[in-house]
C-alpha cells in the first residue's frame, strides 16, 4: 500500500473543509445531530491509479468516500462510480464541493448522535474501512 503524501493529506483536509462548509448549516438542522463530531477525511488509501479511498466522518453520518486524482476533477466526472473493494462492490454518488474539490460518496452509518467524541468516530472509521478492504470470505469466517 503506497503511504499518502504531504500534499495528498493537505488536499483530504482542505476537501474536508469544503464539505463542511456546503453542508454544516443543514447538518445543524438535523435532529440526530451530534454537536461534539466535526467533519474529518480518514483511513484514505490509494485505491488504483484514479482514486483515494476513506471515510469521511460528519456530525450526523459516516460515509465512505472515494476521491478522484485531482487533476480529474477538471473533467467531466460520471455521476456515479461502483467502487469495488475486498468486501464487495458499492455504488457512491458524485458531489462537486466548492473550491474545485468533487468526491464520490456512500452514506454507511445514518445517526452518530451516540458517539461521544472525534476520537471515538475515528475508530468507528477506522473499524469500518478494515473490514471493506477485507474479502467477503473473510468477514464471514
Amino acid at each position: 500500500m503506497q503511504t499518502l503524501t504531504a500534499d495528498e493529506y493537505t488536499f483530504l483536509t482542505d476537501l474536508s473543509k469544503a464539505y463542511r462548509d456546503r453542508h454544516l448549516p443543514s447538518i445543524k438542522r438535523k435532529s440526530d445531530w451530534n454537536p461534539r463530531l466535526g467533519v474529518d477525511a480518514l483511513c484514505f488509501q490509494h485505491h488504483g491509479a484514479k482514486h483515494m479511498v476513506g471515510a469521511l466522518i460528519t456530525p450526523c453520518e459516516l460515509w465512505l468516500v472515494a476521491v478522484p486524482d485531482h487533476s480529474l476533477l477538471t473533467e467531466t466526472l460520471a455521476d456515479t462510480l461502483t467502487l469495488s473493494l475486498p468486501s464487495g462492490t458499492y455504488p457512491l454518488s458524485f458531489e462537486r464541493l466548492p473550491g474545485g474539490y468533487g468526491l464520490y460518496k456512500r452514506a454507511i452509518l445514518r445517526d452518530l448522535s451516540e458517539l461521544e467524541s472525534m476520537q471515538e468516530a475515528a475508530r468507528l472509521a477506522q473499524q469500518m474501512m478494515t473490514r471493506l478492504m477485507q474479502p467477503d470470505e473473510e468477514l464471514n469466517a
